[in-house]
């Protein structure tokens, strides 16, 4: 198949994963007709081109889709024929990270509406497609594990890798967790209560550091007041005059004349004025 191929198959994929999720949600005989016609789309696809391996992955989730809107026995062949996509993808790339975790659900899927117990083989393969997610990205099927030994009830197992899965932050709601079919055996458990309890603790520890911070951070924008005893080279202190003080004060009171004493002086240096001569009568 030619590089030019490739490109001319890719808008066909696009659109049969288009087809397949626009006929996902219903569950009649014309939603079914209409993913075969996906299913033909995608083997079409496959057939010598370098997207073979999305091809048969995404082949591989709308089967798995479909089979979780069927009653068994009806589902449990599209599970399986789901399965072997996943299987058949990750030979031809092994490092296919969602192809793993989704055939080890497959794998849980069919486990449960087959009705086999826990030790069955199904289960097996599914603990091994988990483990092989995590081999590819380290913790990303942590929650899936946890769901595996869930339905074992090997509790400490469970509990580890919840843990790892809330490390790696790949844990789903808290109303997902409980609600998992697989966790039913161990929900009701103190250390599952403990557990759920700590993630409600560490939420609210969060958010009290997020509102510390932010406080913090507007406190920083706040001016901060002037220290008086800091140094500031730039600021020339104004010398204040000396005041006079009350002895030169008294000084300067006794020297100067009064002013009952300044008007005497003044009436003795005034010219006395000439008399006017009377005329002989």
């Amino acid at each position: 198949m030619s590089f030019l191929a490739s490109f001319t198959k890719k808008p066909k994929l696009d659109a049969a994963i288009k087809k397949a999720a626009k006929a996902r949600p219903y569950e009649d005989s014309a939603a079914d007709a209409s993913l075969k016609d996906v299913y033909q789309d995608f083997a079409d696809i496959m057939a010598g081109d370098s997207l073979r391996a999305a091809t048969l992955y995404h082949w591989g989730v709308t089967l798995l889709h479909q089979a979780k809107g069927k009653q068994p026995p009806e589902s449990i062949n599209i599970y399986r024929n789901a399965i072997a996509k996943f299987s058949f993808c990750m030979t031809i790339d092994p490092n296919y990270l969602a192809a793993a975790i989704d055939a080890g659900v497959a794998c849980m899927d069919l486990a449960r509406a087959r009705g086999v117990p826990p030790t069955d083989e199904l289960y097996e393969m599914a603990k091994r497609q988990f483990e092989k997610a995590n081999g590819i990205q380290a913790g990303v099927a942590a929650f899936n594990l946890a769901c595996f030994y869930g339905v074992r009830s090997e509790d400490e197992n469970c509990l580890d890798a919840l843990k790892t899965a809330k490390e790696k932050g790949n844990l789903p709601e808290d109303a997902d967790i409980l609600a998992d079919p697989d966790l039913v055996n161990v929900v009701k458990q103190k250390w599952f209560k403990d557990f759920m309890a700590s993630l409600e603790e560490d939420r609210r520890i969060a958010e009290e550091k997020l509102l510390a911070a932010k406080a913090a951070e507007e406190e920083a924008k706040k001016p901060k007041p002037k220290n008086p005893n800091e140094f500031d080279p730039y600021h020339t202190e104004k010398k204040a005059e000396p005041k006079a003080t009350k002895a030169s004060e008294s000084v300067d009171t006794e020297e100067s004349p009064g002013a009952a004493e300044k008007e005497a002086i003044e009436e003795a240096s005034a010219p006395v004025a000439e008399a006017p001569e009377q005329s002989e009568s």
